[in-house]
């Protein structure tokens, strides 16, 4: 379902992958990354990614977590673990701060407050697509997929959607819907909570102002693009959301980039360069596909390349085939957005050519 998972397959790296370990980041552990501060890597099952970083920060008697992990025996087991090795465990926990509302951040902090009472806050904007899980009676990107041209795709996830009850029990609501510009004030620093849509509608992250140091989320990875609204309460532009936010966030002073994904990197500006400069050979790419005689979506996707590495799209299994989809529309949205495409339906397939 939308929220299990957030990286897609239109990956890039902005680094030479030969001169860095890119699995250092993911030993268990908890690893000071700044004073008071300790990034714990979490496990992620069958993923491409093999953990997820949750921060602890020190709030006096206390621990504020930055997200919480996905939800299953060993995430827990290593997070104790963690919290372990700094004297703590979960009772020391007085809240949950997080970035959004995929699986791999939110649902543990679900788990570990059933278990301590331990409040949970999320971005406002996440509210309805929680709305739209514990509504949906079908998931909404079946309709998606057969709009943009990939009626085999549409009918493959109703059949794994007729298995699938969407989990409703594990998206409980957060104590605390947060808004942006609000300052959460800890005993040891002031978080200021920004809104940045994209990779989902409520996406937020925190920054530190005292300490120049920005707590990313999803939003800016050192090594990969995050996928874009892959939700059930989809906007209708959520590319156009995102590179607003990347522009948001290179406006403020250059800071400490803690991502929820890879190693933590040293500038928020030069990360969000790189994302922008993809983006633009994205759209670019996308143009030209649809110059080239794609029509759809699905026919756009099979002409890219996807991941780093460029794999033609008929190799990636029918998973990342759906978010790569759902990518291109994205892309095709924001050309349509800029005047640079036209779109036409035809028996609800929506077709994309040159303006």
């Amino acid at each position: 379902m939308s929220g299990d998972r957030g990286d897609g397959p239109d990956n890039v790296t902005g680094v030479d992958d030969a001169t860095i370990d890119r699995h250092a980041w993911e030993r268990p552990g908890a690893h000071e990354v700044a004073p008071g501060v300790h990034r714990i890597p979490l496990p992620l099952p069958g993923d491409a990614l093999k953990a997820v970083n949750v921060y602890a920060i020190d709030d006096g008697d206390r621990l504020v977590l930055i997200d919480g992990g996905w939800a299953m025996e060993s995430t827990s087991e290593q997070l104790d673990a963690a919290l372990a090795s700094l004297g703590r465990d979960i009772r020391d926990i007085r809240e949950f701060l997080v970035t959004h509302m995929h699986r791999d951040h939110y649902t543990q902090a679900i788990a570990v407050r059933r278990i301590t009472g331990s409040p949970v806050s999320l971005g406002e904007g996440e509210k309805g697509t929680l709305d739209a899980i514990h509504a949906a009676e079908v998931h909404p990107d079946i309709a998606h997929l057969y709009a943009a041209g990939a009626p085999g795709l549409a009918a493959l996830l109703e059949r794994w959607s007729m298995t699938d009850e969407f989990d409703r029990d594990i998206w409980e609501y957060p104590d605390r819907w947060l808004s942006s510009m609000v300052e959460i004030p800890l005993e040891t620093r002031t978080l200021r909570v920004l809104a940045t849509p994209g990779h989902t509608a409520g996406h937020v992250v925190f920054h530190d102002v005292d300490a120049g140091a920005l707590f990313a989320g999803d939003h800016i990875l050192p090594h990969i693009t995050p996928s874009i609204g892959l939700e059930f309460n989809r906007p209708r532009s959520p590319l156009g959301d995102y590179l607003n936010s990347l522009r948001l966030i290179r406006n403020l002073p250059d800071l400490r980039l803690l991502p929820a994904h890879g190693p933590v990197a040293g500038s928020t500006h030069t990360r969000v360069d790189e994302l922008l400069a993809h983006h633009d050979e994205r759209l670019s790419a996308t143009a030209d596909a649809v110059a080239g005689g794609a029509a759809t979506a699905f026919e756009v996707a099979n002409v890219l390349g996807w991941t780093r590495h460029h794999r033609a799209f008929t190799s990636l299994d029918e998973g990342n085939q759906m978010m790569a989809v759902h990518e291109t529309v994205a892309h095709l949205t924001v050309l349509v957005d800029r005047g640079e495409l036209t779109t036409t339906v035809s028996d609800g397939v929506v077709h994309y050519e040159k303006a």
